[in-house]
């Protein structure tokens, strides 16, 4: 009854909606002087866009981040497998893994800069470290989740190791892959501002930093807003893709 799927939108929408009213009156009022409000940032917006530049920036950043996040999760990925079926080679990856795992990306801005200099180089190498590991703890953790009589049965049918593998091991490790998958990308957003926010001439990190130095505050409001969007629109289709792969599980989704 109140389950529908117009009502959830229904329901899903109102947050924001409220974030945005109370947005516009607090603009309006106390914070007047420093917040830009929702239309003050849309009418930036249009501007940008009418102009062209914001096409320009936001090409440059899809392309980085693209690009960054389709070989770090190939390599986080890869790695969890390969830790997940085979013990020896756990042990070969697993301590280092967990070790550079405990070092924040944006630790690594002064190394890889000093390493890769200031250009694209430098910004994709730092989006390629960031998916790494929220992929390989997932899908190395949904890998060894699957339960231990699906594996007997498989075996007791004679499966050589790369059926188990293909039909019980890693179908079995999906939900918790696209986990990861939703980690790595929102994680990916998040170094990409970082990385953008370095000496850069184009992406909407620079936009930022130009809004910065003249004071252009509903400019910075705007990137903000696009980053948010750009990270909610990849996550949206994570999840589409989850429910297309996943049709199989019957888990609780909530009452």
């Amino acid at each position: 009854m109140f389950g529908g799927p117009a009502i959830r939108l229904l329901r899903q929408s109102i947050g924001l909606v409220l974030v945005v009213v109370v947005w516009q009156l607090g603009a309006r009022t106390w914070l007047g002087a420093t917040t830009p409000a929702p239309t003050d940032v849309v009418d930036a917006g249009w501007q940008l866009a009418t102009s062209g530049e914001l096409w320009h920036h936001l090409a440059a950043s899809t392309r980085r981040v693209a690009i960054g996040l389709a070989i770090g999760i190939t390599i986080g990925t890869l790695l969890g497998v390969a830790a997940g079926l085979v013990r020896v080679a756990e042990d070969l990856i697993n301590a280092p893994v967990q070790v550079l795992r405990m070092m924040p990306a944006v630790a690594l801005v002064p190394v890889f800069i000093i390493w890769f200099g200031i250009d694209d180089v430098f910004k994709i190498a730092l989006i390629i470290v960031a998916p790494i590991f929220p992929m390989y703890v997932n899908v190395f953790a949904g890998i060894r989740s699957v339960d231990q009589k699906l594996i007997e049965a498989a075996e007791s049918l004679n499966l050589t190791r790369f059926e188990l593998m293909r039909f019980i091991l890693l179908p079995g490790a999906l939900p918790q892959t696209f986990v990861g998958l939703r980690q790595a990308l929102g994680i990916g957003w998040l170094v990409l501002v970082v990385a953008e926010m370095q000496t850069t001439t184009v992406g909407l990190g620079f936009v930022m930093n130009d809004a910065k130095e003249y004071l252009r505050t509903d400019q910075i409001f705007l990137v903000l807003v696009i980053y948010a969007v750009l990270g909610l629109v990849t996550d949206f289709a994570v999840r589409l893709l989850e429910k297309r792969f996943l049709r199989w599980r019957n888990g609780f989704e909530g009452r």
